[in-house]
């Protein structure tokens, strides 16, 4: 075992040198991580959890834009285990997007090193892993990147800095969980709600400071409302994003989304209640903190602040008033406005349709009727050696369709440079949540019932912003734009955790017949080998 190591950290350096050639002169940032099992109480009752050197949450990645993160991640648990970078666009690298479809999970007693570029990014993001249903048992951590000295923010620089990851918690194991679902069955409400893995924690400033809040909703399933006791949060950026600086009393925080907001202590010096608490759910669940005035003599008091519990309509209407700052750069010199998104016509339009059938059954969820299966060899993999029978590309249709739901591993085939349009039809009466691997994009409209051609009369076609993850509203339909300008085997899926688990996800193959370094790198020499490509050569 070990000379395997050695040899995996000596491929390592060598994809590392190739991609040298590529980025030689931005920095590079070394880390090794180990990958455990503990017992904490995180809602008052032991549980195993998985911890990353020993941390839950697991260790917060600080770095800056073009960074070249190598990373190489130990394998200390009883099952094989992979680390997904939610946010993290992998230019023309989906080699180290680590999800099942482009990476063999990491065998127990094993490791992996992962070799990736913040590549013209900014903003604060999450990591967590993608196998299993490990996620439910934590792994999950931190990813902010910061920008280059040079290039300036549309805010002056805060006093401080606090990370919060907030989500739903289970008292249940996680292998539990995963029986439940295997079994057919849905999961129950969640038990609780953490900050930063604790329902308890203390974030402290001096009074007329003000600090950068990020925040992730690295949760399961639920929604999320934000909002700190007496204090306006003025929202800066969302997932990358430079934002319209509009003041907040609260914020919805939907699962897989981060967003940053400046809070300045302009209070009088006491403590305050920061909470986050449950969306569209019949039982609402609230996790505190407190902010921590340094010259404070006084506890918090008094009542929670109230935040909005069911309303859709609430919801709907502060997400329109997220809005691109058209001014302002984000990782990039250029202006964010300087690519006019809203005078391009798309190449095609998709449709995705979910559904939550019974399949031999057994609970399965859909995309437009297909319920999605792992393989056990990575689609990138089986695409790479030209591996027959893997995944099927006419199986999952651009359009709903009727008929019953079935199981295939999906994937849709597109063409790199094109400008799709992709509708998110929820016609079910939970909230949904969707993210894309690889990519930014617009969220150009929200609305409520069918989607139709006429729905984009009220599309925002000037200043949308682009993130990585949209909410669906029930019975509701959210479009994006995206530009498929990044090569490679890219993970669509639901946020909602059982339902990614259950099939609602599937493959993005963009792709051109043009192979070259400048759209997509080479396979990384220390590629883990599994499946049907166990035995190929590199």
């Amino acid at each position: 075992m070990e000379k395997q190591g050695l040899l995996r950290l000596i491929c390592g350096a060598l994809a590392l040198l190739s991609i040298s050639l590529v980025n030689a002169e931005n920095p590079y940032r070394f880390y090794t991580w180990t990958v455990t099992y503990g017992t904490i109480s995180p809602l008052g009752v032991p549980q195993q959890v998985i911890l990353i050197n020993g941390q839950f949450p697991g260790p917060k990645l600080e770095v800056v834009t073009n960074d070249n993160i190598i990373l190489n991640l130990i394998n200390k648990l009883d099952e094989p285990f992979l680390l997904t970078w939610n946010g993290i666009k992998q230019r023309k690298n989906s080699w180290q997007d680590g999800v099942l479809g482009t990476n063999c999970a990491i065998p127990p007693n094993s490791n992996y090193t992962y070799s990736f570029q913040t590549k013209d990014q900014i903003g604060s993001f999450a990591y967590f892993p993608s196998t299993q249903f490990h996620k439910a048992a934590g792994g999950f951590g931190a990813l902010n990147v910061y920008q280059r000295p040079r290039i300036p923010i549309p805010y002056p620089v805060q006093d401080g800095d606090f990370t919060l990851l907030v989500g739903d918690w289970y008292k249940t194991s996680h292998k539990s969980l995963q029986e439940s679902l295997d079994a057919g069955r849905s999961l129950p409400l969640p038990d609780g709600v953490l900050i930063n893995g604790q329902t308890h924690s203390t974030f402290t400033g001096n009074q007329g400071k003000t600090y950068m809040f990020r925040i992730s909703n690295v949760g399961l399933s639920t929604s999320l409302n934000f909002r700190i006791q007496g204090h306006k949060m003025k929202l800066v950026e969302v997932e990358g994003s430079h934002t319209l600086q509009n003041l907040y009393d609260s914020l919805d925080v939907h699962v897989g989304q981060s967003l940053s907001v400046l809070v300045t202590l302009d209070q009088a010096p006491k403590d305050y209640y920061i909470v986050a608490s449950t969306r569209f759910s019949r039982t609402v669940l609230t996790a505190t903190a407190v902010l921590h005035y340094s010259n404070s003599n006084s506890p918090v008091s008094g009542p929670l602040p109230a935040g909005p519990t069911i309303e859709v309509d609430w919801s709907v209407k502060q997400a329109r008033t997220f809005r691109w700052n058209l001014t302002a750069n984000a990782a990039r010199p250029n202006p964010q406005g300087s690519f006019h998104y809203g005078k391009i016509i798309p190449t095609k339009t998709i449709v995705l349709a979910t559904s939550a059938p019974l399949i031999n059954g057994k609970q399965r969820y859909a995309i437009n009727r297909v319920s999605y299966v792992n393989s056990d060899t990575p689609l990138k993999l089986a695409d790479y050696f030209n591996i027959p029978g893997v995944f099927s590309v006419d199986s999952l249709q651009s359009l709903p369709s009727g008929g019953a739901a079935f199981i295939a591993t999906s994937v849709l085939p597109t063409a790199l440079h094109d400008f799709v349009e992709i509708v998110f039809q929820n016609n079910e009466h939970s909230m949904q949540s969707f993210h894309l691997d690889g990519y930014d994009f617009w969220v150009v409209g929200y609305g409520y019932g069918q989607w139709s051609q006429a729905s984009r009369n009220s599309y925002n076609l000037v200043d949308a912003l682009t993130r990585h993850t949209a909410q669906v509203y029930p019975n509701s339909w959210t479009a994006i734009l995206v530009s498929l300008d990044n090569q490679g085997m890219w993970n669509l899926r639901s946020a909602i955790w059982e339902r990614q688990y259950l099939g609602q996800q599937f493959y993005l193959r963009v792709w051109t017949q043009t192979q070259s370094l400048a759209n997509e790198y080479n396979i990384p020499p220390n590629a883990l080998l599994c499946g049907k490509a166990m035995g190929r050569h590199l």
